[in-house]
């Protein structure tokens, strides 16, 4: 069958992922190739204290993306896209969207880049014995708790930004278990909310006058693989501003970022891990073994299907890296150079590679935004180089882009030193990889572990949603780690770099240099 012929007869699988800066809607075919892609750029706001996008945004960035999709189908195939053999939607992942019985949003999109719940996370973690991450929907709704916000007696539902689009173009309230782990604990035995949990929680809920019960306004639970939804006819029309996508085209359950990375990447089998680069930046890594202890550098979360895995999620990742990219641009345009803006990336990661182990005692902080993992309220940019200081380019930018994963590290740390978890592999994906060899041997050395980066690094979550949309409704009966071992990565390129004594050593001296200039950023957040 020819792919023209798998798109008009919906031999395909189609996952649109709604990332921090970018939507990306990816068309796969029954063989989890990409076929053709589309994407629609967006940013979000600061107001009132908080990061957010309007339903406006959601709806727009919804519509432009698979316009965009649609568009190249045409473009490459001659053929209007009508149909798909299945549909995934997944998006960033924690977050907080609260509604009352009538579907009004009672509150702006709170995202998961808001730190603004720190009082809810230190009561929520001990109470229910477990890290509670700020950006997680429970600590939202026990911060606007605590707060005596008026929106609280009026919520009917919460859910997550997958979560809301997967309502609005199914008509049911539920989210994938990978996403739910970023909503409140799992039982990964049961593949639901922790119970014993859930009632700590509610516990907490009533005592300030709460009426509701914690379960019946979290979405439901699904493990990957479940079946169920299906596009509706207003779905459709949302989805299709032209109308003519079909209705009735099954819908799996929606996931977030980090468990699509993890399907991206291979990564749901025990001993595996992955490490999303992006706006953000977190490693995920499934556990062999129960961790000795709760680490509040740690989520715990699960898999798509279910698997427990330790989570370190940092905030902040490439913005400081393109808004230097942007000053190397601007500069060579006021110069009367005509540069490409990939050639300008690729130039600055690759002289990056000449730079020195430990960065010649330059030292660079991308914080644009709190991080918690170091203790970092708020965020502030900031570069420094000590007196003596090999100040060059080469120096200078590979110091931008260990900050990238210097926060990271710190979690890692804990993983692999301090609990001793075994990872025979990390697979790296994002924006941060596209450029070969560079911040994938960096980050090797990092973590002292090897690290790989398939073919389809480029493609990300969206990929990633569209195999679990494909697994839904093909799977045949196989667990998800044996379905992408045989049916989507078994002849899949990739490369390896694996970690060089000196590198790491570099990077060690780095670190120690980068700690012990976290007392700035204190100061800058009193």
């Amino acid at each position: 069958m020819t792919t023209i012929e798998k798109i008009t007869n919906g031999k395909t699988a189609l996952g649109i992922e709604f990332g921090s800066t970018r939507i990306k809607a990816v068309l796969i075919d029954e063989d989890c190739a990409p076929v053709a892609s589309g994407g629609y750029d967006w940013e979000n706001r600061l107001e009132n204290g908080y990061w957010t996008y309007s339903l406006d945004d959601i709806m727009t960035g919804l519509r432009s993306s698979y316009a965009s999709l649609k568009q190249n189908v045409r473009e490459k195939y001659g053929v209007t896209l009508t149909k798909a053999g299945a549909i995934g939607i997944s998006g960033m992942m924690h977050g907080y969207l609260a509604f009352d019985e009538n579907d009004k949003l009672l509150t702006p999109f709170r995202t998961w880049r808001n730190t603004t719940t720190a009082e809810a996370a230190e009561e929520l973690s001990p109470a229910l014995d477990f890290n509670v991450p700020q950006r997680w929907s429970c600590a939202h709704l026990n911060q606007a708790v605590l707060s005596g916000e008026e929106h609280v007696p009026h919520i009917a539902h919460i859910t997550t930004l997958a979560g809301y689009i997967h309502y609005l173009l199914t008509g049911r309230r539920e989210v994938g278990i990978g996403e739910a782990s970023g909503i409140f604990p799992i039982d990964s035995d049961k593949l639901c909310y922790d119970e014993k949990k859930l009632a700590v929680y509610n516990e907490k809920l009533s005592a300030h006058g709460v009426s509701f019960r914690a379960e019946d306004v979290f979405p439901s639970v699904r493990p990957a693989g479940y079946s169920g939804a299906v596009l509706t006819e207003e779905g459709a029309a949302l989805l299709d501003a032209d109308g003519e996508l079909e209705c009735g085209i099954p819908m799996c359950p929606p996931e977030g970022d980090a468990g699509t990375g993890m399907v991206a990447t291979n990564a749901v089998r025990v001993r595996t891990g992955n490490i999303s680069a992006g706006t953000s930046v977190f490693s995920m890594l499934v556990l062999d073994k129960k961790l000795s202890r709760t680490y509040p550098e740690i989520d715990m979360v699960t898999t798509p299907d279910g698997s427990p895995v330790a989570m370190v999620h940092c905030n902040n990742c490439c913005g400081e890296i393109d808004a230097w990219a942007k000053i190397f641009g601007e500069f060579a345009a006021a110069a009367g150079l005509d540069i490409p803006k990939y050639k300008v990336y690729d130039t600055l990661y690759y002289l990056a590679l000449r730079g020195e182990g430990d960065c010649g005692g330059v030292v660079s902080y991308n914080f644009l935004s709190g991080e918690h993992i170091l203790g970092v309220k708020s965020g502030h940019p900031m570069y420094f180089r000590s007196e003596d200081g090999k100040m060059n380019l080469p120096n200078f930018f590979r110091a931008q882009v260990y900050s990238s994963v210097a926060a990271l590290k710190t979690g890692m740390d804990l993983l692999l030193r301090d609990e001793g978890v075994k990872a025979d592999c990390f697979t790296g994906h994002g924006g941060l990889f596209k450029t070969e060899g560079v911040a994938q041997q960096f980050l090797a050395d990092a973590i002292n572990t090897p690290v790989s980066v398939m073919k389809t690094a480029g493609e990300g979550g969206a990929w990633g949603m569209a195999i679990l949309a494909e697994y839904m409704v093909n799977g045949g009966g196989k667990t998800l780690p044996d379905y992408l071992d045989e049916d989507v990565f078994s002849s899949m390129e990739s490369s390896t770099l694996a970690p060089t004594k000196d590198g790491n050593e570099g990077f060690e001296k780095y670190v120690e240099n980068y700690k012990a200039g976290l007392a700035a950023q204190y100061a800058l957040c009193k």
